[in-house]
């Protein structure tokens, strides 16, 4: 399938499927499907909107927390050339995060992390105050550990299970979903990888009772379903929980639904997009999850470049995010901090090999 995709592509397609599924998805977070219907039909363009109840009208294209965080991570990557630790990404959001942004793009517990960050407590502790451990704060954002670890599966769990820990408890839901999104991009970059490589590298390497088992269950009740409309009501008639804190966003559904899109779909970012932003709920994080997992697969091609443009456009007016770097400069940034570490490698290798 992906024979003819550069590395550097996948790279591309990974964060553009991130950041404009993140932006298209964001108005319509936590309706469900059906307001979608009759307010859209099928919604795949970028539309402006509001969060927080803060009265800042977003471009169309803006992007939203959850890019913040991955915004970070990809600072903290190119400021080392290399694999980060958690400490590294510590040191990135006591540098990055603006201060106004509490309130303006940044959920209300994040900002109880950045005070613990402040605090001088170790950065792998940090997580362990946050009360929400099944969320999907990381497995929606981490998709820079799997870019870093590009072909290295054992390396993205292991920084996934690093890095994590300033979000949520070591061992927790929350990161054993993650693991998920980095070990897909991380089996996505090979070379001659395949949709069934993609599925098999998580079902192979992925936590057989948390995660493979739920996976399993909906990956074979939606396979064969060829409607999208009837697609999307089955995931619903499996996650439609109501009246628990931040409802719609807990790390099983979102990144159960992402797989079977990415399944649905065959990897095609476009169509991962347009299936996820119209599922309903938590619309940004399963669309960054479907559209960037697919994107390493299979690459840019498939994402219109008015849909590009657009957010980094919007991304221009974005006075409190962490970074005004486009797509392309953020996925150029990674890029060159991989390949920097694949030359460490290659002479550790070759020193190595001569003796």
């Amino acid at each position: 399938m992906s024979e003819q995709v550069t590395l550097f592509d996948k790279f591309y397609g990974c964060i553009a499927g991130v950041h404009i599924g993140s932006a298209m998805g964001a108005p319509i977070e936590g309706w469900d499907f059906e307001r979608i219907d009759a307010e859209y039909g099928i919604l795949e363009e970028l539309l402006p909107y509001e969060h927080f109840h803060n009265g800042w009208v977003r471009e169309a294209g803006t992007t939203e927390d959850g890019v913040e965080r991955q915004k970070l991570m990809i600072s903290a990557i190119m400021e080392k050339q290399d694999r980060v630790t958690a400490e590294d990404v510590r040191k990135m959001w006591i540098s990055g995060i603006k201060p106004e942004s509490a309130g303006m793009i940044s959920e209300p517990f994040e900002a109880v992390l950045l005070a613990m960050a402040k605090s001088g407590i170790p950065a792998r502790d940090i997580g362990k105050y946050c009360d929400y451990a099944g969320l999907n704060s990381f497995s929606r954002s981490c998709h820079p550990i799997g870019l870093i670890n590009a072909g290295d599966i054992s390396g993205a769990i292991d920084d996934v299970n690093e890095v994590g820990q300033l979000y949520q408890t070591m061992n927790g839901r929350g990161l054993k979903w993650a693991m998920v999104t980095a070990v897909a991009i991380a089996s996505g970059t090979k070379p001659g990888a395949t949709l069934d490589s993609v599925l098999g590298a998580i079902y192979d390497h992925c936590d057989p009772d948390v995660v493979v088992g739920e996976l399993d269950r909906e990956l074979k009740r939606t396979a064969h379903i060829a409607d999208y409309r009837e697609f999307r009501r089955a995931l619903y008639e499996s996650y439609n929980i109501r009246g628990i804190p931040y409802e719609v966003s807990y790390a099983n559904e979102v990144v159960t639904k992402a797989v079977c899109i990415f399944n649905w779909t065959k990897g095609n970012v476009k169509d991962a997009m347009v299936a996820a932003v119209n599922m309903g709920r938590d619309t940004d994080c399963v669309t960054a999850v479907a559209a960037g997992i697919s994107g390493a697969l299979t690459g840019i091609s498939t994402v219109p470049e008015a849909w590009i443009k657009q957010t980094d456009y919007a991304t221009t007016l974005h006075v409190v995010t962490n970074s005004q770097r486009t797509i392309k400069e953020h996925s150029e940034g990674l890029y060159q901090a991989y390949n920097t570490r694949l030359t460490r490698l290659k002479a550790y290798s070759n020193l190595m090999g001569a003796l």
